[in-house]
């Protein structure tokens, strides 16, 4: 049996000065990743991650592991799967919107090789407030039990927060904007093995 550890929380500034130690493993969608990630960043997408644990272990056996998303909420959650298998990550702060807005690098594929995505907590908000918006309106112009589709979502919504769960985003992470050609989780995997 492993021994959970407490992941750990680093600033923009002190995982840069330790960038090159790391592996870095970037756990937002393949779309979100091609738009920007951290210098030398493997992507392994959060529901990927149970999958990714073995190569993960042998990377962590070599040096040090950050995990980043975004703004940090996913990489926090990827650290603690982590870190309860008993192997040590850290999470950067602020995740790669930190790194960006302190003027950081970020690494991107050439201009054909990818599209404009929006991150993932965006097309959340735009979901959510999209299918709010029809059961209101379907709610006043055609039977008040369309109200129970807006009900639904708000439910939804305080789950969420209270779960610190997204299932939106499991469903918005599996469309096909959201995996652009040439992602490939077993080439990902390739590189932390012989990271």
């Amino acid at each position: 049996m492993t021994t959970p550890l407490a992941p750990d929380t680093l600033t923009v500034a002190q995982a840069a000065a330790r960038l090159d130690g790391f592996t870095v493993i970037d756990v937002r969608t393949p779309a979100e990743y091609a738009t920007g990630h951290l210098p030398g960043a493997v992507n392994i997408p959060l529901d990927q991650i149970g999958r990714a644990l073995p190569e993960i272990r042998q990377a962590a056996e070599r040096g040090g592991l950050l995990v980043v998303c975004a703004s940090g909420a996913r990489s926090e959650k990827a650290s603690g799967i982590i870190a309860a298998e008993g192997v040590p990550a850290a999470t950067l702060a602020g995740g790669t919107d930190a790194w960006a807005s302190e003027g950081r690098d970020l690494e991107r594929p050439a201009a054909c090789d990818t599209r404009a995505v929006w991150g993932m907590e965006r097309q959340v908000r735009f979901a959510a407030g999209a299918l709010v918006l029809v059961g209101l309106v379907l709610g006043l112009l055609v039977h008040p039990a369309f109200q129970l589709l807006s009900a639904g979502i708000a439910g939804g919504l305080v789950f969420s927060a209270l779960t610190d769960t997204c299932g939106m985003a499991v469903v918005l992470g599996k469309l096909p904007h959201n995996r652009p050609r040439g992602t490939d989780l077993e080439g990902a995997l390739a590189a932390l093995r012989g990271n």
